[in-house]
């Protein structure tokens, strides 16, 4: 986010001298771009990997769908084995669809919906990723992790919050009494649910919890 804003920032101001039709209108347009060679990239994602969070809470504002679309596009150029893109990625954001599954699953677990702050199964974000795999590509599960992981940190960079679920995901796939939500999908045939990737405005900032970092080593 920081980065982008200082791009747009650097540009907006080459922009408005050329508008002015200055006598240093070449002078700016090079200063902008210095302006944003300097930008550290490398840090900038850095500090956006170390700062993602898993958001549980988000604010009634939607997402629009031209943002979204930048996430998917970010999720599908994620690498994958052969090239092969085992995945299908589904997106509703239909109040109507996400209501109406969570009513399914208020009525099969009526004890997790007795939050008060429960809204709906997806953590209560207004737009929601599914993420469905080709059990056929042996590869699909690390392939379709890697597009999930694209999708989050491209989120984070543009200051929205998200969720990975895997049990909502599960609950669609395996519940009778979701079928026709699982049907809505119009995932390919074969292709079974992966997880699904909670997307919205965070209204809470969680702290990081505490990593293992022997669980990562050099070997001699």
């Amino acid at each position: 986010m920081k980065l982008y804003k200082s791009i747009v920032s650097a540009l907006c101001l080459a922009g408005m001298m050329v508008s002015c039709g200055t006598s240093t209108t070449q002078q700016s347009v090079e200063a902008a771009a210095a302006s944003v060679a300097e930008i550290d990239t490398g840090k900038v994602v850095i500090e956006t990997i170390m700062a993602r969070r898993s958001v549980r809470q988000y604010k009634a504002r939607p997402v629009g769908r031209d943002t979204v679309q930048m996430l998917l596009e970010c999720g599908i150029n994620a690498p994958n084995g052969m090239n092969k893109q085992p995945w299908a990625v589904r997106v509703i954001d239909n109040p109507d669809y996400i209501n109406g599954v969570t009513e399914v699953f208020k009525q099969v677990n009526p004890k997790m919906a007795a939050d008060p702050g429960f809204k709906n199964m997806f953590r209560n974000a207004p737009t929601v990723i599914f993420v469905a795999n080709d059990p056929v590509a042996s590869s699909s599960p690390v392939d379709c992790g890697l597009l999930g992981e694209n999708i989050m940190i491209a989120a984070k960079a543009l200051g929205l919050g998200t969720c990975c679920l895997g049990s909502s995901a599960a609950f669609i796939q395996n519940t009778p009494q979701a079928a026709e939500y699982l049907e809505k999908l119009d995932l390919p045939k074969g292709y079974k649910l992966l997880f699904c990737i909670a997307v919205g405005y965070p209204d809470e900032s969680p702290a990081a919890k505490d990593r293992d970092t022997s669980k990562a080593k050099f070997i001699d």
